[in-house]
């Protein structure tokens, strides 16, 4: 068994958390719009000299998901139906990615398109955020399982 099917097979990750670090130029409104309007709890929160301020916000269970330049412009062809997204993207898993994309834009997040159905079975609205941010919002429809029974989706171990 190489490293690598040892750690898809379920060995520990030797990384403990994915942390995000964006820099602010308007601190107080991407704090109320990321912890307040979003909801992510805050889990700490610093300060320091010359107005230095940092909070770190609990975004649940993080992944890093890593595309290749075809994969990118078919999400952005399925979510917006052009290419607009960054190198980077930020994306949260919601409840109610309905009722979330309403919200985030009520606060100031600019709508790029509304929640639209995917073929992966999630229910996925992007937006441009507060920090330079380009965020999705999507809802799962389905279970992992169920959806991992679909073509073309899995695991390297359950692809053919």
């Amino acid at each position: 068994m190489t490293d690598d099917t040892a750690r898809t097979a379920g060995a520990p990750s030797p990384v403990r958390q994915l942390r995000l670090v964006v820099e602010a130029a308007d601190y107080d409104e991407a704090v109320t719009f990321y912890r307040d309007v979003l909801g992510l709890p805050e889990q700490a929160a610093f300060e320091g000299d010359g107005d230095a301020r940092v909070i770190i916000l609990d975004a649940g269970r993080a992944t890093l998901e890593i595309a290749n330049p075809a994969q990118k412009r078919m999400i952005d062809d399925v979510e917006v139906g052009r290419q607009v997204a960054p190198h980077l993207r930020v994306a949260f898993e919601v409840d109610d990615a309905v009722a979330t994309t309403r919200a985030l834009a009520d606060a100031g997040a600019h709508e790029l398109a509304p929640p639209t159905r995917t073929p992966w079975q999630s229910l996925n609205a992007r937006l441009d955020a507060p920090a330079g941010l380009q965020i999705t919002v999507f809802e799962e429809l389905e279970s992992l399982d169920a959806r991992s029974g679909r073509p073309g989706f899995g695991t390297a171990d359950t692809r053919d």
